[in-house]
């Protein structure tokens, strides 16, 4: 939550904090949208940054709001699914990246080759995505979004419903830690990164609550969504390996040193987990709402 959001919440309740927020989503996606000096690159990655944020905070309004918050989360997933033709391949460049941090079975020409191939897939991918008509698509999205907070009735949302929806987050979170990573497939780290993402971005509607702590959790969580995002982009460096795609020539060499690098990501994710998710759901819930009630007292 941005310094408006901050102000909103010292001199109104907590739903009024809430509205600051998504007004400030909102208003983040629209000066991407219209901000000439941004590449097409850029401006997908910073409005499906804040769609991403949208989503959360749409999640944790769909029980005090119901249909409309859930309607609008789902045209936000549909939205960012549109916007992401390049995102494999662009997954695949970072996967590269990562893989020079190991002992590297390319020469340096091979290397150039390989990202020149991914890079130009990307950038076919991406002339193809952000066309006019999704730009107004968006745009009319943002227009409803922005009617659509002035309307619903935020300000009488209290931090009870909030805390409880959170909690089903972080338990949803907590529930797909694989109790053997060695084991755990791309899809069940895909999954735990997608709701790690989620709950981190839940967690700072309610940063004001406890600034101390606010920093060091929001480190852990995006530390923890790093170490799986480098799984998930592994995974997908691996698919483009296969037989009849762009870097199949390579699959005998690049393997190995995939699996070395995902076993690496993999033990750092195991320890960042165990720490992050260390409560018991019902125990997160009465450590917010603690923090909450003792905020509260404060300003009596």
């Amino acid at each position: 939550m941005g310094a408006a959001g901050r102000e909103s919440e010292d001199s109104g309740g907590f739903g009024d904090g809430l509205a600051n927020a998504a007004r400030s989503i909102i208003a983040d996606a629209r000066q991407t949208l219209s901000e000439p000096e941004l590449s097409d690159p850029e401006i997908i990655h910073d409005v499906r940054k804040a769609l991403k944020r949208w989503r959360a905070l749409m999640r944790l309004l769909t029980r005090p709001l119901g249909d409309q918050a859930e309607q609008m989360r789902i045209e936000a997933r549909e939205l960012m699914r549109t916007l992401s033709g390049a995102r494999d391949v662009q997954a695949a460049l970072d996967a590269l990246k990562d893989l020079r941090k190991s002992d590297s079975p390319f020469s340096p020409t091979s290397m150039a080759t390989i990202e020149a191939r991914l890079t130009r897939l990307r950038d076919e991918a991406e002339a193809a995505s952000l066309t006019p008509e999704l730009r107004e698509r968006l745009s009319r999205y943002l227009d409803f979004a922005a009617l659509s907070v002035e309307n619903w009735p935020l300000g009488t949302i209290d931090f009870d419903a909030i805390a409880n929806e959170l909690t089903v987050t972080y338990r949803r979170a907590r529930q797909l830690v694989p109790d053997d990573w060695t084991e755990a497939s791309a899809e069940d780290l895909h999954d735990l990164r997608r709701r790690v993402v989620e709950h981190r971005h839940q967690m700072e509607l309610v940063e004001p609550l406890w600034p101390r702590l606010a920093k060091v959790w929001g480190q852990e969580a995006q530390r923890l969504r790093d170490r799986l995002g480098a799984c998930q982009d592994l995974a997908v460096l691996t698919g483009f390996t296969a037989l009849h795609q762009p870097l199949a020539t390579w699959r005998s060499r690049i393997d190995p040193v995939i699996a070395t690098r995902r076993a690496a990501h993999i033990d750092t994710a195991k320890r960042v987990a165990s720490r992050l998710f260390a409560a018991k759901p019902k125990a997160f819930r009465r450590r917010i709402a603690a923090l909450w009630n003792t905020r509260a007292k404060k300003k009596i």
